[in-house]
């Protein structure tokens, strides 16, 4: 993720919006179509959709936009193909029907911690 500043853009974004279970599968060397599949979760419709959104947001203030886009309507699996990586923002039912990390088990796998829940002065969590 170092290497590539799009990726790690993305994933900033979806810390942003609050996404969760946030994985990165290093494809290369695998035969895939890219080099790797950021997947993260999302625990609305409109949170899915959020996300996708704040990465596109983001992603395309540097300069780069997906190179196709699916799901965008449904927001159970949204899917931003960026050429070298392939972004899944998933609903949190449709992440575990997929599987997409049990399907691609081979790959290096990085998961990235969720941020913490902020606590306000009453004591009650936000995330």
């Amino acid at each position: 993720m170092e290497s590539n500043p799009e990726l790690r853009g993305a994933v900033e974004a979806a810390q942003d919006r609050k996404a969760v279970g946030i994985t990165l599968l290093d494809l290369s060397g695998l035969g895939a179509f890219t080099g790797a599949f950021l997947i993260c979760t999302g625990f609305s419709q409109r949170q899915v959709q959020a996300i996708a959104d704040g990465i596109q947001e983001a992603l395309a203030r540097a300069g780069t936009h997906p190179l196709h886009r699916e799901g965008y309507s449904s927001a159970e699996w949204i899917l931003l193909d960026y050429g070298r990586f392939v972004v899944h923002v998933f609903a949190e039912r449709a992440r575990l029907f997929y599987d997409i990390e049990r399907l691609w088990r081979k790959a290096s796998r990085v998961d990235i911690a969720d941020l913490p829940a902020v606590r306000d002065e009453s004591g009650a969590a936000s995330a």
